[in-house]
């Protein structure tokens, strides 16, 4: 698949790595990243001052727990191939941020645990690929602790995922006894205690494949590899551009084994820029016209500078520094006068960014999430939907002074998806609502970090939320009025209903014929609100 270097997009690759929490993606995108020379001490991130800003776990509540809770950016260079790495969090409290972000990228790797095999957020993650017809590279990691059989994790991601498995490589033993991988096609063994190209053999039977083996394992090995070449599927390139069967690799990414191949299959395999949907009509990358769209917000990554930073999917086209485009939402040009490639925190500036690529726009407020940008066209990308939380609580601020540093504070956090909030009509205090608790540690965490603002949170009578509509607007007006002690608006001033419980909820609707009660707002009705 290799493209020619007078096509710029077609060099591309944008992908994010999902996983459940704990099966290693961030040690996966340090060692990737080592691949990419983008940093030289992958790990040693406490150590070293300079070494922590290029980690992908910026944030003081990552580095703690040792989770990534929000999405971060990072475009290197490998053999003539231009990535785009997206690194989602692993945890379901922040399912939305991972959800918008895979509206952005082409490909995916999926993280497997070879202990504990396909876990439920694996599986949710993976549904939301799925959706998407996101092709997958698995990466099957710690192959050097105690582990699962090979044939058992590849028949569970068949018979969990509806997907077919394609082992590239296979291990040489597991756990203690881990010594490298053989790879199936090629007749290649790379070894774990050795950091350079693979070895050309015979086959597994050659001596510099079985020597690296206790001599009890040796027959079994063979009897596996005959087994994978004859029983497991062939990889077929259609077949894992179209979603259905996924390239499988072993390895250790903290011993920064297997990670090679799994750059090169990226490199080799994974689609350069794919068609996106607008509400018109398909945009193709290869197209002259920029267009892109923003798929996230981060604000205050530079503690010194309060900056706010749009995170665009270039979709066509070339983005070029200082380039005026229409904001499709207000049909008002803004000038894209320093655009930025990210590495976790630190940042370049972007002259030039092609379909494909994710920059970073800086503004003050007046780009939001789903928003699109275009050279004049009017179109909206689509699929960047806002969903309901699932916990609702009010805040209590601790210095009742401070209440309007509060109330834009908390609009930058929506603005940025961090939270979403919602203002009673009834003047009664804000309340937040989260799909998971750990939203809320994050939201005092950074509260008191970055605006100075000590808060915490008591429950609210409410518990469901919905977004309430109707095609009779003087219908709509009325439900809202006498509904009016549990009505609140979102960011961008759509009502929505707040009942108690589920039952609840269910009762007003029977009540209330022609309004429209929905658990995701879409940004195009969003935009028509």
């Amino acid at each position: 698949m290799t493209q020619s270097s007078d096509a710029p997009a077609a060099r591309r690759r944008t992908f994010a790595i999902i996983s459940h929490p704990d099966a290693g993606k961030t040690t996966l995108t340090e060692k990737l990243l080592l691949f990419g020379g983008a940093i030289q001490l992958a790990g040693q991130v406490r150590a070293k001052r300079d070494a922590a800003q290029t980690r992908s776990d910026w944030m003081g509540i990552e580095r703690e727990r040792g989770i990534s809770v929000v999405t971060s950016v990072m475009t290197f260079e490998y053999d003539d191939r231009v990535f785009n790495l997206l690194d989602t969090p692993g945890h379901e409290d922040f399912s939305e941020d991972t959800y918008r972000t895979l509206t952005a990228v082409d490909s995916a790797v999926m993280v497997i645990d070879a202990a504990k095999g396909i876990e439920a957020r694996t599986r949710k993650l993976f549904e939301v690929c799925r959706l998407r017809d996101i092709p997958i590279v698995t990466f099957i990691n710690k192959m050097d602790r105690e582990s699962r059989d090979p044939f058992d994790l590849l028949d569970e991601i068949e018979k969990t995922l509806a997907l077919d498995t394609a082992p590239m490589t296979w291990p040489l033993s597991r756990g203690r006894s881990f010594a490298g991988t053989f790879d199936l096609a090629r007749n290649e063994v790379r070894r774990l205690d050795a950091d350079e190209a693979p070895i050309k053999v015979s086959g597994p039977d050659d001596p510099a494949v079985l020597d690296l083996l206790p001599q009890d394992e040796r027959d079994a090995f063979l009897e596996e590899v005959s087994l994978a070449r004859e029983g497991c599927n062939p990889f077929v390139l259609e077949s894992f551009l179209e979603g259905h069967l996924t390239p499988v690799y072993f390895g250790s990414a903290l011993r920064n084994f297997g990670v090679r191949d799994l750059i090169d299959a990226l490199a080799a395999y994974a689609p350069p820029p794919r068609s996106q949907q607008a509400d018109t009509r398909l945009v193709t990358a290869e197209e002259p016209r920029m267009t892109g769209f923003v798929f996230k917000i981060q604000a205050n990554m530079d503690p010194n500078h309060r900056d706010r930073i749009a995170f665009i999917r270039v979709c066509s086209g070339k983005l070029s520094r200082g380039m005026k485009a229409k904001l499709v939402r207000t049909g008002k040009a803004i000038s894209l006068s320093a655009p930025q490639f990210f590495f976790a925190r630190n940042r370049s500036l972007a002259d030039e960014a092609w379909a494909g690529d994710v920059v970073g726009i800086p503004n003050h407020g007046t780009l939001r999430i789903g928003d699109t940008l275009t050279e004049g066209e009017d179109i909206l990308f689509r699929g960047v939907p806002s969903f309901a939380p699932e916990l609702l609580r009010r805040i209590r601020l601790q210095d009742p002074m401070k209440a309007k540093k509060l109330r834009e504070a908390l609009q930058q956090m929506a603005e940025e998806g961090v939270v979403q909030t919602f203002v009673p009509a009834d003047g009664s205090a804000a309340i937040v609502g989260v799909v998971g608790a750990l939203q809320l540690d994050v939201l005092v965490e950074r509260m008191q970090a970055e605006y100075g603002l000590p808060i915490s949170f008591e429950m609210s009578r409410f518990s469901v939320c919905r977004w309430v509509s109707s095609d009779d607007k003087a219908k709509l007006a009325e439900f809202v009025e006498k509904q009016r002690s549990a009505i609140a608006y979102d960011l961008d001033g759509a009502p929505v209903f707040l009942a108690t419980s589920a039952f609840s909820l269910k009762y007003e609707q029977e009540r209330a014929p022609g309004i429209e009660f929905t658990e995701i707002k879409d940004y195009q009705i969003r935009q028509a609100a």
